[in-house]
């Protein structure tokens, strides 16, 4: 150890890390903090909003990971039926990228979807529902059903990470982490950010927690993982022989010694990590009575459906997302994996939607009834869609469907968006972006086109909603100022209540 404790300063600390760590974002970012609950909503109470008036004050985000089949869901495609088997015409995939698993095929036959599909609501916006998904049919009047979303990421680790951070790169901060950065906390005994990873009988994809990290942000920002088996979060529970008050007595010497640090080296993440550790033992208390769902009426388990019983099912999951926005966490992410069906797309996707489709239902129904819902913004889609074409052997009752990033469906509901709607188009294949003149788009992430949904635009359009413009929460990093929307992202203000 060097005798000299100015020396070691100077090599715990170059001058690029010290600007780079002791940077901040916006004064009005940093402004959150201090005045967590933002600006006042049009009914006068308070919740979120940083650059104008916020209308949700909350997230909760189902993300289908694996990319659900937009064909065999939402986006009804009835000309395909006498397309059946033959090859995808060259000027509808006009030498778009197509992935390694297919492009050695001789042919790209048609898949027409196998099953029906209702329109709910008879008037030129209704909305199309598959056969799959009986309970969220019966919500369509609340939901956007977004038609138009794209991207340009084709394979699942860059699309995921994608539309989670805003860039294909990892190591940027999540959705949720820009959430708690900008808008503070409702509820100082719980985290602002909560994941959950629903069960599933096809969960081929890796889930990493980066994807709900804070990237270079500090640590407090990150994602808490809520788990279904054992403590619900790591290390809830104190080790054996470790009371409460000799808990307390170790965070208040800690502090003291982290302070110190603090004072010598100017490290931002040591108050970051005291903030975390007066957050775990605050979580000792109110997890544990979160997670305890015996005060739910009967009335809530036929709602949700007799799964959401079960720890970590994707209905438990949803119940328990309630009970998070109830108590004032600002975002809630449950991934659900499964769902890419390159072979076998029906029996997958059968069970799939078995899996969320009441408990997407009962979170509309439940949040509507508690008043919640026009505050709340949920938001349910993967990171890609599925192609038009058959992956492999085709027969008129199964076959598997690749990855698609130039067209695919996510849906909206509450928080400030239209009810009942549907946005953009797709062409007769399902395949390339439509105009309302039924003319081809070319999407273009630099330029928004009207009619369309880049995934910056999304995550712009979320930020909105939740009181902040999109291009001024930025966080200073390495000497350049880094946003969710990267340099893009367009505010689509069609969809906006």
């Amino acid at each position: 150890m060097n005798p000299n404790p100015l020396r070691e300063r100077e090599l715990y600390m170059t001058r690029r890390q010290l600007f780079g760590k002791t940077a901040l974002g916006l004064g009005t970012a940093a402004m959150a903090h201090l005045l967590p609950d933002g600006r006042l909503f049009a009914d006068g109470s308070k919740g979120g909003g940083l650059h104008h008036e916020a209308k949700a004050k909350r997230v909760i985000y189902l993300f289908m990971s694996g990319g659900p089949s937009h064909l065999d869901l939402w986006d009804y495609k009835p000309k395909l039926a006498d397309e059946f088997g033959k090859d995808l015409p060259d000027h509808v995939r006009d030498g778009q990228r197509i992935t390694g698993m297919t492009s050695r095929q001789k042919t790209l036959p048609v898949a027409p979807s196998k099953y029906e599909f209702t329109k709910h609501d008879n008037n030129d916006r209704g909305v199309w529902v598959s056969s799959l998904l009986p309970h969220t049919s019966k919500v369509v009047k609340d939901l956007c059903v977004i038609h138009s979303t794209f991207t340009e990421a084709i394979n699942h680790d860059p699309a995921v990470t994608y539309i989670q951070t805003g860039s294909q790169v990892p190591g940027r901060p999540s959705l949720g982490s820009w959430l708690s950065y900008g808008l503070g906390s409702m509820n100082e005994d719980l985290p602002n950010y909560v994941v959950m990873h629903a069960k599933s009988k096809h969960a081929e994809q890796s889930l990493f927690s980066r994807l709900w990290g804070t990237g270079f942000m500090p640590s407090d920002h990150q994602g808490i993982l809520l788990r279904s088996q054992g403590d619900p979060v790591l290390y809830l529970t104190n080790p054996k022989g470790v009371t409460g008050k000799g808990r307390r007595a170790q965070l208040d010497a800690l502090s003291v010694l982290n302070n110190e640090h603090y004072k010598s080296f100017g490290d931002p993440e040591v108050p970051s990590r005291l903030r975390q550790h007066e957050m775990a033992y605050r979580m000792q208390t109110s997890v544990p009575e979160l997670m305890d769902l015996t005060k739910e009426p009967e009335s809530t388990f036929e709602l949700y459906g007799k799964e959401a019983r079960e720890a970590g099912t994707f209905a438990a999951c949803c119940l328990n997302a309630r009970r998070l926005a109830e108590r004032g966490v600002r975002n809630i992410q449950i991934f659900h994996r499964g769902w890419d069906a390159h072979g076998g797309l029906p029996r997958e996707h059968e069970n799939q939607c078995k899996d969320v489709d009441q408990g997407c239902a009962a979170l509309i129904k439940d949040l509507k009834q508690r008043g919640m819902l026009k505050d709340t913004l949920v938001i349910w889609g993967g990171e890609f869609g599925r192609t038009t074409y058959c992956q492999g052997k085709l027969t008129r009752d199964n076959y598997g469907r690749d990855h698609h990033p130039r067209a695919f469906t996510t849906w909206m509901a509450g928080g400030g968006v239209k009810p009942g709607i549907t946005y953009g188009q797709s062409d007769d294949y399902g395949y390339n972006l439509m105009d309302k003149d039924g003319n081809v788009i070319k999407p273009n992430k630099h330029k928004w086109t009207p009619g369309t949904m880049h995934i910056h635009d999304l995550n712009a359009t979320i930020l909105h909603l939740l009181g902040i413009d999109h291009t001024r929460l930025t966080y200073r990093y390495q000497g350049r100022d880094y946003r969710l929307t990267d340099v893009h992202g367009h505010v689509v203000k069609d969809i906006l209540a």
